[in-house]
């Protein structure tokens, strides 16, 4: 990340129901905030045109869908992804879906990102459903983690989706190549909500993540703009410490 590019690295999660409160929300953040991500619900709701939207208006995409299915599916939807125009897309393969991914998203722009593991879940959550701990196939969350970004990087992913908590011991890894997208953003103060594994902007941009996602500590907050400038002051800290 150089520097200056901290409010390009900001991605604003329009986790809502429906168009008028994504274009309300994109209206407030807009120019401050370039980069919009687009969720399952909003997807569901209110379907490609909204992404065709945001790219007319020369805003960065990320199309956060998550996806799992068979190679051939996978690398469909993506070849479709990369004709919308979005920049970013999510999925959950690690393995030939990945490699369908990387073939489907050829001649564009899309980038391939791979979710190593949903903030909301912890090590508690997963326990023996993966092998984690003594006698297991993975010392701890952060073995298990490591393991499904290489293996995914490996595949052809052009990064991953992870919290802030793993940033330094994947840089450190897997190198300067694969981008590092983290959810999971609080201020200090913040609710946690749903979230378990968070880290604040500071940290997270400090310890080598690429972009921030984050959705309700700026829609929830009093002045939305005022709290996006605000994260993008902690990332420029952090780019700074780095």
């Amino acid at each position: 990340m150089s520097p200056g590019a901290s409010e390009r690295r900001l991605i604003f999660a329009l986790d809502v129901a429906s168009r008028s409160e994504a274009e309300a929300l994109v209206a407030t953040l807009h120019p401050s905030v370039g980069f919009f991500k687009v969720g399952l619900e909003l997807f569901v709701s209110e379907g490609p045109d909204l992404v065709r939207w945001l790219v007319r208006k020369g805003l960065d995409v990320f199309l956060d869908l998550k996806l799992y299915d068979i190679p051939a599916t996978m690398r469909r939807s993506v070849a479709a992804a990369s004709r919308l125009g979005a920049r970013f897309i999510t999925i959950h393969d690690t393995g030939a879906g990945a490699a369908a991914a990387r073939e489907g998203k050829t001649g564009s722009r899309l980038q391939v990102l791979c979710v190593t593991l949903l903030t909301s879940v912890d090590a508690r959550d997963l326990g023996a459903s993966v092998g984690l701990g003594s006698g297991g196939r993975f010392r701890d969350l952060e073995d298990y983690v490591g393991w499904r970004a290489r293996t995914a990087v490996s595949n052809g992913c052009d990064g991953l989706i992870c919290s802030g908590q793993n940033v330094r011991r994947l840089r450190r890894e897997l190198g300067p190549g694969p981008l590092l997208v983290c959810p999971g953003i609080r201020l200090g103060g913040d609710r946690l909500d749903d979230q378990k594994r968070v880290v604040t902007p500071f940290r997270a941009v400090r310890d080598g993540a690429d972009y921030l996602v984050v959705g309700r500590p700026i829609r929830d907050a009093a002045d939305p703009l005022a709290q996006a400038r605000k994260i993008v002051s902690e990332m420029d800290r952090g780019l700074q410490a780095r």
